[in-house]
Parts: structure tokens; C-alpha cells; sequence
């Protein structure tokens, strides 16, 4: 069964399309060309003509055709440059050594963004090994370069960590926190790995950055303090939450241990209602935590104190701000709670990052949106065991998605 199809429309620059044939012993479509004589021989090495010394017959896989998996069979030119020196020219639509086509390559590419790379390879019927290793060479040759020497305007930037896999191969991640674009990302998670990064820019835009947003580990705040002694480090709001959490799980569990047989029905189910705002909850839920904060003072003193605390980042400025945590951290030092003891010491080790908040108004929501982003990345694999290629998916995450992949740019 043969088909005739404008050779405009198959985009094959170079070859001449003579057949296309629909092998209906392997469903297959096969599309045999041969070289366009008009197109002279150059060595893909020098960039030279030269004469050619025998035509090379090969096949490459092309994007499904009306449902049919599709093969274009291609004619290159052997170039004769000298005795002994033979080399194939180049194929504009296919890489050397490559056996699918640029578009192919394309399409690939793009439903990884989407879908993992089994769910690809199931579609296709392509090697999962075969998939990865496209779409890695896809986005190492079309991902924009990660250069911090190139960034200049940077007022405010966020850095954190994520991982691979849990507690695996861990990643540094920094983002311009006005633009919101990820700057670069690096595998490591220590003062030397971000060190590297801030030691890149130039010493105009170095010296223009006024704040760096992260959480309160050591490691980055070192590398801070030695590459950008005037910026202002800004412990972001959701960690310090997020350790207070930890707080009242905690002590909720010590409760528990404590309680008799009906403290202990009353407290099972309570620990999300303890955690989220009263705003969020419904009247079932209102009044189920209202009688457990009736019956235990400790759990109601911390619900009161989580209250207070997530006011701090209402304070008009970094003085009131610092005041009214010392109040807090007052308050906290009288209760006889270990667990809040101990969070209110750590409130006060890290006071002037939490009040610098007052200073910038400086959030980690654009950290917490690419980690969301990362973390699909991860869902959708089932974990990466390529760190390099986590490095590129990660980086692909943070540009938007405005290219078809299913259409080529005319």
C-alpha cells in the first residue's frame, strides 16, 4: 500500500521522499528517501566539501503516523576529504549516532514533563532506559544555562533543600524571590555548595542582594556570613511554624501517655484539629476541640501560644516584632512543658532572622510552589536515581510550559 504526501509537510531537509509504504505485516509506516543530489557533501569535522566516496543507507524512528509507528528510511553521503579520511555528513533532522529524529526527541521530551518515564515508555513502546536518556539529552541541550557570573538586578533570594529520594542524594536549590525563577541548583546541601554559588556573582550584584530567606539550619547561614556579610538572613515563617508543630505534637503525645482511658478517647483525632487554623474548621470540629482544650490546659495553653505566635508577623516593625517574641518566649519559660521550653530557646537563638521578616516582608512562598514542583517530579518517578538528570527535571519545573509538544515552531 502506497501513500503520496506533499514532501513539505514530512520536513526531511536533504532527502528526496520517494515512497511511503504502510508495511502491514508489522503495522508499521516506512518512509524511503533518497539523497538530494543538489545538496553538496561536507565533512561534518572540517566544514568542507569534499566528494563522496559511497552513499550510507539508514533508518531512524519518527513521531507515530495516524497511529502507526513510523520509520524513515534516509540515504547520507559518505565524504572523501583525503586517503584514509572518510567521514558521514550530517543529517539535519537527526543526530549523529541517534536513531530518532529531532521531533521525536521533542515529543518525548515533552510528555516526560508530564508523565513518567514507564508511562512514556508503555505509550511509545520504547525501551525505559532509551526514554530517560532522550529526554536527559533533550533538556541538557535545550534547558537555558544556570550561570550566576550572568544574573545582575537580585534583591532577594530564597535558598533551600531537597532531595532525590527521601533522605537521599540531597540538592541545593536557590531562587530569585522578586522574579521568582529558579538561579541554580546543585547537588550537596552544605555551607561549601551555596559558598560556590554566591563566590560566582559578579561583586555588583553580590553587593545589591539585601536578604536571603531560609530555614534555620546552620549550614547556609555560614555561607551567608562569609559571601554576603550586608545581606540580612530572613527565617521564613513557615519553618518556624513548622517546628512549633512539632512542639504540640509532641507534648499531645506526653499528654496522651498521661490520660486515663476517656482523656485518651477524647484526644484521639485531635492532633490536624490542634495544628490548623480555627478559621478552617467546621462547627463539628469547632466543638470537638473546644472540649478537649477544656479538659487539658497544657494542649490549651499551646493552641493560645500558636495563636500569639503566627501574630508576630503582624508586627509593623523589626523592634515590635522583637518585643512582642520575648513576650512570648516570657510566657513560654513559665509553662512547665519541656518540648515548649525548649522551641522558645530556639526562638530566641534565631530572634533576629524571624524579626527580620519586619525589615523585607520577605516570604518562602516561591521555595514551598518548586518544592511542590519538585515533589510531583519525584511522585511521578517513583524516585530518580539519576542525580544529574534530577538536577535538569528540577530545572525544566521552573520554566513555564508555553511549547506544544505536539507542534514544532514554524
Amino acid at each position: 500500500m502506497t501513500i503520496d504526501i506533499s514532501q513539505h509537510i514530512l520536513r526531511l531537509k536533504g532527502q528526496r521522499v520517494n515512497e511511503i509504504e504502510l508495511a502491514e505485516d508489522c503495522a508499521k509506516v516506512i518512509v524511503q528517501c533518497s539523497r538530494d543530489a543538489r545538496r553538496s557533501a561536507i565533512d561534518p569535522a572540517t566544514g568542507k566539501k569534499g566528494s563522496i566516496n559511497q552513499h550510507i543507507r539508514r533508518q531512524v524512528n519518527d513521531i507515530p503516523f495516524f497511529g502507526y509507528p513510523c520509520v524513515i528510511e534516509i540515504e547520507l553521503a559518505q565524504v572523501f576529504i583525503s586517503k584514509g579520511e572518510r567521514r558521514i555528513e550530517a543529517c539535519p533532522f537527526v543526530d549523529k549516532g541517534c536513531r530518532f529524529t529531532h521531533r521525536f526527541c521533542h515529543l518525548i521530551s515533552g510528555l516526560c514533563r508530564h508523565l513518567s518515564i514507564l508511562a512514556v515508555s508503555r505509550h511509545l513502546g520504547i525501551r525505559w532506559e532509551t526514554v530517560k536518556n532522550i529526554d536527559k539529552a533533550y533538556l541538557m541541550e535545550t534547558l537555558p544555562a544556570l550561570d550566576p557570573a550572568q544574573l545582575a538586578g537580585l534583591e532577594y533570594i530564597g535558598v533551600d533543600e531537597v532531595a532525590r529520594a527521601k533522605g537521599h542524594d540531597y540538592m541545593t536549590v536557590v531562587y530569585d524571590m522578586v522574579g521568582g525563577h529558579l538561579i541554580w541548583v546543585e547537588a550537596g546541601r552544605t555551607a561549601e555548595v551555596f559558598s560556590r554559588f554566591l563566590k560566582q556573582l559578579r561583586p555588583d550584584t553580590a553587593h545589591k542582594i539585601k536578604a536571603v530567606s531560609m530555614d534555620m539550619g546552620p549550614a547556609y547561614q555560614k555561607a551567608v556570613r562569609e559571601s554576603l556579610p550586608m545581606a540580612d538572613i530572613v527565617f521564613d515563617r513557615f519553618h518556624v511554624m513548622k517546628n512549633y508543630s512539632k512542639a504540640i505534637h509532641n507534648q499531645r503525645r506526653l499528654e496522651f501517655r498521661k490520660a486515663d482511658q476517656s482523656g485518651k478517647e477524647l484526644m484521639k483525632g485531635t492532633h490536624y484539629l490542634l495544628l490548623k487554623n480555627a478559621d478552617k474548621l467546621n462547627e463539628k470540629q469547632s466543638n470537638k476541640l473546644q472540649t478537649l482544650l477544656e479538659s487539658n490546659s497544657n494542649l490549651n495553653t499551646l493552641y493560645v501560644l500558636k495563636e500569639q505566635l503566627q501574630a508576630l508577623w503582624s508586627a509593623p516593625s523589626f523592634e515590635g516584632m522583637s518585643e512582642q517574641l520575648e513576650n512570648w518566649c516570657l510566657i513560654a519559660d513559665q509553662s512547665h512543658m519541656l518540648y515548649l521550653k525548649k522551641f522558645a530557646k530556639s526562638l530566641r537563638k534565631h530572634c533576629v532572622g524571624i524579626c527580620n521578616y519586619a525589615k523585607h516582608k520577605l516570604t518562602s512562598a516561591r521555595i514551598e510552589a518548586g518544592n511542590v514542583s519538585i515533589g510531583m517530579i519525584r511522585k511521578r518517578a517513583r524516585g530518580i536515581r539519576d542525580t544529574e538528570y534530577f538536577k535538569l527535571k528540577i530545572r525544566q519545573s521552573s520554566i513555564p510550559d508555553n511549547q506544544s509538544m505536539f507542534y514544532l515552531k514554524s
